[in-house]
């Protein structure tokens, strides 16, 4: 990649960083940078971008139960949503045809529904960049969100098939033996270890799963997100996660330049494309009609829905294709990238004040909330709570243990991750599932036993938020928390928190406590001579 592609895209998102959004709709902004200096793109950025998005797609099933796949308000949902908005869609634009609208009087019955269903996907970049970003990958709604992603591709893939004409060879068949090979990957992730081989197998693994399908004439991407979701369920497939979290970051800025560099744009296309962005409250508001009558809480439908109102890279791939038939004008690539980019803008500056935005308009909200809940939503109430510590992760996790065996069971502990949850309560540990960031929880949830509340969760922001619930659900006990980095200590006591710890600094300090200890009992062990 040219020098200048990193400088401008570095300067783009830091400047996006300081004034306190994402720095992906920088990015995109350095890409039509670079188009507008004269730049082109060169095919490494092609290279670098696709495999941002296989590592990214990995490192979800990494992440993803397929029991999460199978849930009505998943598979229904997207099912239902992508039938009604194509339809919808659909008649808008031979509405606008009949009036001869710009762009729109070039085109027929066909493409109007081909365009209709470009623009129904999500964006699987952008949306789990922002889930991950909020530490809300494993909560209720980002599980819903990701299923749809995937429930998505899948169609993706089907499409693929009709539109191209390649289907599947008969050795396609063969890839369900991967389900089998299940004792080769712990083989090989075990004897890995935990440095830089790690993820040196993570890339071998989701490029090899990439190029595996692709030779069977399957979505090269689909392959890396089901080995990644055969291998989640092994001890080391959070670490290995982890261990690719920044080259998939670096990775995926290419695929955000490379939006930019798709051409330049007129303002008729510039007003096209945000003419096709006033469409994105009817995609947010069918979302969540469909999750509310599928009997989803009305915060998991709103937050839900509110993530996956934007349209999608695979949108520009099928717009492509629609161009190299002939059946689109090119100028249509340009209308949709720059739709694309403007959706991106407008989830990130939506979803950051998703939580507040639902605490003052939630009593609206509920008239939509079906009376019945589902299983996953009924909260659980623990008895004797006197301390609770959120978020089981390793810190989190240790805390418990430890004080367990001062306070016994008046200790329990809360994560927002089913699958966690259930791995400690087979090892007979006190937890139970629940999302700190949720308000109907903590109404729900009696306070009144509790001392102390320890936050155990790895996002500042989400740190805030659960502590900003709490006292307004008139918590009246002390609020600890942790925090990775000084300048954050600050935020945290402004947002509320009690006491707030440096994990870094709190883990040497008690280590060395630790090792004084030790030290002592040593030297009275010891026979004195004289």
């Amino acid at each position: 990649m040219d020098f200048a592609f990193i400088f401008i895209a570095f300067l783009a998102g830091l400047t996006v960083k300081l004034v306190g959004l994402p720095p992906l709709i920088g990015f995109l902004t350095a890409g039509f940078i670079l188009n507008f200096l004269g730049y082109q793109a060169a095919p490494s950025l092609q290279a670098i971008a696709d495999l941002g998005i296989t590592l990214m797609l990995f490192t979800i099933g990494l992440k993803l139960n397929y029991r999460d796949l199978i849930k009505p308000e998943v598979w229904v949902g997207s099912t239902l949503h992508t039938l009604l908005w194509v339809a919808l869609v659909t008649s808008t634009f031979v509405f606008l045809t009949a009036l001869g609208v710009g762009y729109f009087s070039y085109i027929d019955l066909t493409t109007s529904a081909l365009l209709a269903f470009a623009l129904s996907f999500s964006s699987t970049v952008c949306i789990v960049k922002i889930l991950e970003e909020n530490g809300e990958i494993k909560t209720r709604h980002g599980k819903v969100a990701v299923g749809i992603l995937v429930m998505q591709d899948i169609f993706a893939v089907i499409f693929l098939v009709i539109a191209t004409g390649k289907v599947p060879s008969l050795w396609a068949l063969a890839l369900f033996l991967l389900f089998f090979a299940k004792p080769i990957w712990s083989i090989i992730l075990d004897k890995a270890g935990h440095g830089e081989l790690l993820p040196l197998t993570g890339f071998l693994l989701a490029i090899g799963a990439y190029e595996l399908f692709e030779l069977v004439g399957v979505k090269g991407d689909l392959g890396a997100l089901v080995v990644g979701m055969l291998i989640a369920s092994h001890v080391k497939s959070t670490e290995l996660s982890k261990s690719l979290m920044s080259f998939k970051d670096l990775f995926l800025i290419g695929f955000f330049l490379s939006i930019g560099f798709t051409a330049l744009p007129n303002l008729e296309m510039v007003l096209t494309a945000l003419a096709l962005c006033l469409l994105l409250p009817f995609k947010f508001g069918l979302f969540f009609s469909i999750f509310t009558k599928l009997r989803l809480r009305v915060r998991t439908g709103y937050l839900s829905s509110l993530v996956l109102g934007n349209y999608s890279e695979f949108g520009l791939i099928v717009t492509a294709l629609m161009v190299n038939m002939g059946l689109l004008d090119k100028h249509w690539l340009v209308i949709l990238a720059l739709s694309v980019s403007f959706s991106f803008l407008f989830t990130a500056f939506g979803y950051r004040s998703s939580h507040q935005q639902y605490n003052k308009i939630k009593d609206n909200l509920k008239r939509f909330e079906h009376p019945l809940r589902l299983k996953d939503d009924i909260f659980a109430q623990p008895q004797n709570v006197r301390v609770l510590v959120i978020g089981m992760g390793r810190v989190g996790k240790g805390a418990y243990l430890a004080l367990k065996n001062v306070l016994k069971d008046s200790v329990w502990g809360m994560d927002a991750d089913p699958t966690r949850i259930r791995k400690l309560q087979k090892k007979d540990m006190q937890v139970f599932v629940g999302d700190g960031e949720d308000a109907d929880f903590w109404e729900n949830f009696d306070l009144r036993q509790t001392d102390i509340v320890m936050l155990a969760v790895p996002s500042v922001e989400d740190i805030s938020n659960i502590t900003r619930q709490l006292r307004n659900a008139h918590f009246q006990g002390t609020v600890a928390s942790i925090a990775r980095y000084e300048d954050e200590i600050e935020l945290l006591q402004k947002a509320g928190a009690d006491k707030v710890f440096n994990f870094f600094t709190e883990a040497g300090s008690g280590f060395a406590e630790e090792s004084l200890q030790m030290l002592a009992l040593s030297s009275k062990s010891k026979p004195n001579h004289q």
